[in-house]
């Protein structure tokens, strides 16, 4: 790993998110180089730590999100609990938190609260609908913003109702608007010494997505609606999935000298010069005649494999539709570092998929994993906080802080070990 400092070494970050939009922000902070503390509540933790996949009573779903952090598990309902976490509200530059509007400024944790008792800090809040409008105080998920944004109705065949996606389009989405947001609004701190609140919504986040549908229907005076098409793009012609004998590919020959390379590739000169299918309109217009034209040329070929080589070496855009263990063994993930091998202190060595930035001085592969239940909390009391070991000893004792039992049986009861480097390159 590079001894280059990370882009964000000596940031402090404090992290009360659950499941992903929030967790997924933090993660990015602290392979950037954040100092990232999480806050779970005894005696369960986080939400996240009961989802699969789990392996010897750890989620693999909680690894992924929450590795390159530091824990602790303590109880806001009691005031000890509370006080624990305006003491770190008071040293750290950031905070992230994705509860319902309202519920932390009901517990005296909100901005107003603590931006009083640390002017500089930035205050990053993602909710399902944001904290302004008629929809504020609803509780939601992913799945539900992807169907109200009309995201969801762009997905699937005609006639059969929408698919659920089974990738956190809106948590990802949210989450990276949030490094971003945040980012900006440290960057804006250096000038006024003062921190912001960030209001992210998962909803607003799909609505931002749509690069087509919108404009698509507003500059149609709303007549043109546009919804699932199936396996192509009707506005794009032919950018699509096709099946081919042993499997799918997609092509991208939508644009003009891609189409001439496809056509030269199935019908030789004579398609490459049909006047219908010269630009975009003309190749819309004649869509249907195109997918059949592509489809039966797919099915002739031998395998997927062979559909692509033919393509490649046509300099028509394509790649194979793969399933998930197709890409744990691509080469192109290998050589990225997209994987990495992380030492757990349970699990032993685990694999798990790498942050997607790199930069030419600095290498941004987690140093740790997840933390245990409660791993942290004596470290971040005692040293960073200024408890006594018989205040932390008390409150362990009235249950305001709790820690799983296997954080017992790590030696010295310090921190897990690093990880190690990357699979491939980064």
């Amino acid at each position: 790993m590079s001894n280059e400092p990370l882009p964000l070494a000596g940031v402090r970050v404090i992290d009360i998110t659950h499941f992903l939009a929030g967790p997924y922000l933090t993660r990015c902070l602290a392979a950037l180089g954040a100092d990232v503390i999480k806050v779970e509540r005894p005696p369960a933790g986080e939400e996240a730590r009961t989802h699969p996949y789990h392996v010897d009573g750890q989620s693999g779903y909680f690894l992924q999100q929450n590795m390159g952090k530091k824990g602790v598990c303590v109880n806001l309902k009691d005031p000890r609990g509370l006080e624990v976490l305006r003491r770190l509200a008071r040293i750290a530059d950031v905070l992230v938190e994705n509860y319902r509007p309202g519920v932390l400024d009901r517990l005296g944790l909100g901005y107003a609260e603590l931006s009083a008792i640390n002017p500089g800090l930035v205050y990053c809040s993602i909710s399902a609908y944001g904290r302004t409008g008629p929809y504020a105080g609803r509780a939601g998920y992913g799945l539900l913003a992807e169907a109200q944004s009309g995201v969801m109705d762009l997905v699937g065949v005609p006639g059969e109702r929408p698919p659920v996606l089974r990738l956190p389009i809106a948590d990802g989405f949210a989450g990276i608007h949030g490094v971003a947001a945040v980012c900006a609004a440290l960057v804006g701190r250096h000038a006024t010494g003062r921190g912001r609140h960030i209001d992210i919504a998962l909803y607003d986040c799909m609505v931002a997505l749509h690069e087509f549908a919108i404009q698509h229907y507003s500059l149609s005076g709303g007549t043109d609606i546009l919804t699932r098409s199936g396996y192509d793009l009707p506005q794009s012609t032919a950018y699509g999935v096709f099946t081919a004998r042993d499997g799918y590919v997609a092509i991208a020959a939508h644009m003009d000298e891609a189409w001439k390379r496809m056509a030269l590739l199935m019908g030789g000169e004579a398609l490459a010069a049909d006047p219908r299918f010269q630009d975009t309109i003309g190749r819309n217009a004649h869509r249907e005649e195109i997918l059949r034209r592509i489809g039966e040329w797919a099915m002739v070929q031998p395998s997927v494999k062979e559909c692509v080589a033919a393509l490649d070496a046509a300099g028509v855009p394509c790649a194979p539709v793969q399933r998930i263990d197709q890409v744990v063994a691509d080469p192109q993930v290998r050589a990225r570092g997209m994987l990495f091998e992380q030492e757990h202190p349970v699990l032993g060595r685990v694999t798990l998929p790498n942050v997607p930035f790199t930069f030419s001085d600095a290498d941004v592969t987690p140093r740790r994993p997840a933390p245990l239940l409660g791993q942290h909390n004596r470290e971040i009391l005692c040293t960073i906080l200024g408890y006594s070991a018989a205040q932390v000893a008390e409150m362990e004792r009235d249950g305001v802080l709790h820690a799983e039992e296997a954080v017992g049986r790590l030696p010295g009861n310090r921190t897990a070990p690093e990880s190690s480097p990357s699979i491939g390159s980064r």
